[in-house]
């Protein structure tokens, strides 16, 4: 059983910063890609921003200059720093792991549950 546990995100003003964490639990071998992904209300699910395990990272364009993915191989949790918040970075925020298993299929992809973030203006 594997399972991610985000924490982070919650309430803050345009122009602030928050942070997101997000750990990959359980029996695996290792964890390939790792990344963010958002849905605001009414849309579609889209990329943040990606990180591969040698640390190659992808960004949306919309978030480029202000955010920042980073990850802990040790400890198979990935980060977001999010700054210069805009309104239009409010939804739920899930994470994402690209996990390699014991089991068939070895390579499988999972989802946190999700943290809500929200920008007033």
């Amino acid at each position: 059983q594997v399972q991610l546990v985000e924490s982070g995100g919650g309430l803050v003003q345009a122009g602030g910063s928050l942070g997101l964490s997000c750990e990959t639990h359980g029996y695996f071998s290792r964890v390939n890609d790792m990344g963010w992904y958002r849905q605001a209300p009414g849309k579609q699910r889209e990329l943040v921003a990606l990180i591969s395990s040698g640390g190659t990272t992808n960004y949306a364009d919309s978030v480029k200059g202000r955010f920042a993915i980073s990850r802990d191989n040790a400890k198979n949790t990935v980060y977001l720093q999010m700054n210069s918040l805009e309104v239009q970075d409010t939804g739920v925020y899930y994470c994402y792991s690209r996990v390699v298993r014991h089991i068939l299929p070895r390579e499988y992809d999972y989802w946190g549950q999700g943290t809500q973030v929200t920008v007033s203006s």
